[in-house]
């Protein structure tokens, strides 16, 4: 008996050490990079409707969080208006709500996020007014499926958590499943984009226009503005301003959940010279061209 007991235990640890070694090679397949600035992420696998927190660590990312949630009455991939779906994308809290003067089906708090994005506008998506909020109080778990296309939480998790939502920071994955990936191909992918995204902030910063549009898309979209019309407006930017210097801070890097081979990056941009100054958040949707290239096809600011 005891000899078994021994071998019990024994290969108890042994799975346990290949368990973690295992989960040490991977890692959410949407989180290629987060700078210290961004404590948190958070992914909603809409499938097991359940809400991930991932948190920074000494170590690399790890699980802070994972609970229950409900999306849209009519599930996933919002198009349109008042279809109660819920939006699958990259999305940023842009505020927090005082819901004592809201309707009770908020909850504690509420967090709105900024559909439509830059890529969902280019998709021609419409509708606004998705947010992670709470429930009805004492209201418990709502429906996996009942709400207008918000994400819902039982309000005792949303209220241990409502400090990991920082306005203009935090990220909100919404998936249809979550997905895993090796962190040698996440390693890989964060150095190109690096590189592309320094490329696009030498060239900026030179005022080179040919180098500058060569990081564009033949199909880029800009708020209406197609490439021919984009180059034209760089042009006269360039012109006007000429070289200046640009450091990028803050570099964020995910993957988008829905799009596949689409990466968006986002960061603080510092522009100087000696007649001006500024300093923005900025988005670059990043996707590879028919011959492996990076090119630029959607870009915003916030």
């Amino acid at each position: 008996m005891v000899r078994v007991l021994v071998s019990a235990s024994i290969h108890c640890v042994l799975l346990f050490v290949a368990v973690s070694a295992f989960a040490e090679t991977l890692q959410p397949a949407y989180v290629l990079q987060l700078p210290e600035s961004v404590g948190d992420v958070f992914i909603a696998d809409t499938g097991a409707a359940t809400l991930y927190r991932f948190e920074q660590s000494s170590s690399g990312m790890r699980l802070g969080h994972e609970g229950y949630m409900s999306i849209g009455q009519s599930g996933v991939g919002k198009e349109r208006a008042w279809d109660r779906r819920t939006p699958l994308g990259i999305y940023f809290v842009v505020d927090q709500l005082d819901t004592s003067s809201l309707h009770e089906r908020y909850g504690v708090t509420a967090f709105p996020l900024d559909y439509p994005n830059a890529w969902d506008r280019r998709q021609q998506r419409t509708g606004d007014g998705i947010w992670v909020h709470g429930v009805i109080l004492g209201g418990g778990k709502r429906p996996p499926r009942d709400t207008d296309g918000c994400i819902a939480l039982p309000n005792e998790d949303l209220a241990a958590l409502k400090d990991k939502f920082v306005p203009l920071v935090t990220p909100v994955i919404v998936t249809r499943e979550m997905r895993w990936e090796n962190t040698e191909t996440i390693h890989d992918l964060r150095r190109e984009l690096n590189v592309a995204v320094k490329a696009w902030a030498q060239y900026y910063g030179d005022a080179d226009l040919y180098a500058y549009l060569a990081l564009y898309a033949d199909d880029f979209s800009y708020r209406g503005m197609t490439l021919h019309e984009w180059a034209s407006f760089r042009l006269q930017t360039f012109e006007q301003r000429g070289a200046v210097k640009i450091v990028i801070e803050d570099l964020l890097l995910l993957a988008d959940p829905e799009e596949e081979g689409l990466f968006i990056a986002r960061f603080h941009e510092t522009m100087s010279s000696p007649e001006l100054g500024s300093r923005t958040i900025k988005r670059l949707y990043w996707r590879r061209d028919d011959e492996g290239e990076w090119r630029i096809v959607a870009e915003d600011n916030g």
